[in-house]
């Protein structure tokens, strides 16, 4: 950064140790302003490319990961096929993390779990996946071909607790609280291979989508629970404003993956 910025900022962006530096609140406001820029500067050099005919270069996708296991190849295979020369970047993350890209600019199109407000992006509906409860081996609900709600009551319980409250999280939490478990959480975590992970060890018990049964060398099972009928969707969103994403080409074989699942 030019001695000119530093004077007109008038304020420290970070702090520089022998060991790191670390961005304090102006710095982060700063670093979040100028990514927005420079995105909008691509935008605009996108939606010009546009107007004059130009074809892609590139298309710049997130994703969380029950897309990557999924529908993400069936559609880079038809993306593929269709635009043979152009460049494809996948960037993996969280349903927030991805919104927020695409409204930057710095992603074309999102497959993403569903939000209550998206905003001003567009989204449409894939999928569903059910929700099944990960029985570690050594349990012994792990042998029982049939689980009600009920036979919870002597278990630990793993539940999701993230910053922002989910779907997922306002459906288990009316659940344990009707059926008087809430006492009996005795873990939390925000992401869903932790959870896994807590089950794995023996920790307990906890609800999770059906897209756990790839994981590779499992130590859980997945059972359905009597009482328990909750699934989550999957979709693709898009910036409208987005020249790339905006194509009725690419939002065709978003589409066909819908058509496809069904």
């Amino acid at each position: 950064m030019s001695w000119r910025w530093k004077r007109s900022l008038a304020a420290p962006l970070f702090i520089r140790s022998t060991r790191r530096v670390e961005l304090i609140r102006a710095g982060e406001t700063f670093y979040d302003r100028c990514v927005r820029i420079l995105s909008e500067v691509d935008l605009t050099t996108e939606l010009t490319r546009a107007a004059g005919g130009s074809r892609i270069r590139q298309i710049k996708i997130g994703t969380v990961y029950p897309a990557t296991m999924g529908m993400l190849p069936t559609f880079l295979a038809k993306i593929a096929r269709k635009f043979p020369d152009v460049k494809i970047h996948i960037a993996a993350g969280n349903t927030g993390d991805i919104i927020r890209n695409l409204e930057s600019g710095q992603i074309n199109l999102g497959f993403i779990r569903p939000v209550e407000n998206i905003g001003a992006l567009r989204f449409f509906s894939i999928a569903h996946e059910r929700y099944y409860l990960a029985v570690g081996h050594c349990n012994p609900l792990a042998e029982r071909d049939e689980i009600s709600i009920d036979d919870l009551s002597d278990q630990k319980i793993i539940a999701f607790s993230r910053q922002n409250l989910s779907f997922t999280e306002r459906y288990f939490n009316e659940k344990f609280e009707a059926y008087d478990l809430t006492k009996n959480i005795a873990y939390t975590c925000d992401d869903t291979f932790s959870l896994v992970s807590l089950v794995s060890a023996g920790l307990g018990i906890g609800f999770v989508p059906e897209w756990t049964l790839e994981l590779p060398n499992r130590a859980f099972e997945l059972k359905k629970v009597k009482g328990i009928d909750f699934r989550i969707g999957l979709g693709v969103a898009w910036n409208r404003e987005d020249p790339t994403a905006s194509r009725d080409d690419i939002v065709d074989i978003a589409r066909s993956l819908a058509r496809a699942g069904r």
